[in-house]
């Protein structure tokens, strides 16, 4: 059974499944969709068109589904996605996208973003993923799962934050990051691997002796990046890991972070 505290102001076409919950001067907006177990804190505000998933708690102060400030919206109806299982916490907010993109913002399972952070339009973050305090990303950035910024992290548009990676606390970074790749600076420079996210998720010891190998021939021998991906090629074949490393090398359209 739905629990809407009376002060909350829900429009009529909003659709809220059973076990919703919604706090006190909280708006729910038109073309809203809330799945089962969600909690809305009080003072949030939902913007639609957006889907929220199941058993999601969102805290005070969130701007979920607003428009884009970017100068390019007209106020096209476009979506935010949100799944299942994921922390908002306070004050974040998420933007939803633009025609000239995705027409989507994406947010999938089981994430943490942590208070004051920013998600910008047309942005896509994987699952399991963890955007510390102030962290920032503009449009158009991709998150992969189980990737970690640190706070006040800023991403700059378009970059791809590869899966498995790491960011240090006030990192600024303009190009892409690579799978499992630490990052620190401003901007942001690549300083190792995300070795001790790896063994809290159960990578074999072989795997990241095998990555560990990867990350020197990329950031360590002087190569360029074409030369790289050819010494990958054969570790590559062995370990999903590698390839995955490679794939996210090969597949940046801004160029890594070296």
């Amino acid at each position: 059974m739905s629990s809407i505290d009376p002060r909350a102001i829900i429009d009529p076409s909003a659709r809220l499944a059973e076990g919703v919950e919604v706090g006190p001067w909280s708006i729910i907006g038109p073309g809203v969709e809330i799945g089962e177990g969600t909690v809305i804190g009080p003072h949030v505000v939902v913007r639609g068109p957006t889907r929220i998933g199941r058993h999601n708690r969102i805290y005070q102060f969130s701007s979920i589904g607003e428009d884009t400030p970017d100068l390019k919206y007209k106020g096209e109806p476009t979506r935010l996605v949100i799944g299942d299982h994921n922390v908002i916490r306070e004050g974040v907010t998420i933007h939803r996208g633009t025609v000239q993109d995705r027409s989507e913002t994406t947010l999938g399972d089981h994430n943490l973003i942590m208070a004051y952070a920013h998600i910008g339009h047309d942005s896509v973050i994987g699952n399991h993923c963890i955007l510390v305090n102030n962290t920032a990303l503009a449009g158009h950035v991709h998150v992969g799962d189980w990737a970690i910024l640190s706070g006040f992290t800023l991403v700059h548009q378009y970059c791809h934050i590869g899966a498995h990676s790491f960011s240090g606390m006030g990192t600024a970074i303009g190009k892409d990051v690579p799978a499992f790749v630490t990052v620190f600076g401003n901007p942001a420079e690549a300083r190792s691997m995300n070795y001790e996210g790896m063994r809290r998720r159960g990578f074999s010891d072989e795997a990241i002796h095998a990555l560990r190998r990867a990350y020197k021939i990329v950031y360590r021998q002087s190569l360029t990046v074409e030369e790289a991906l050819a010494e990958l090629a054969e570790l590559a074949g062995k370990f999903p890991e590698v390839e995955l490393f490679s794939q996210s090398i090969q597949t940046s359209a801004r160029g890594i972070t070296r």
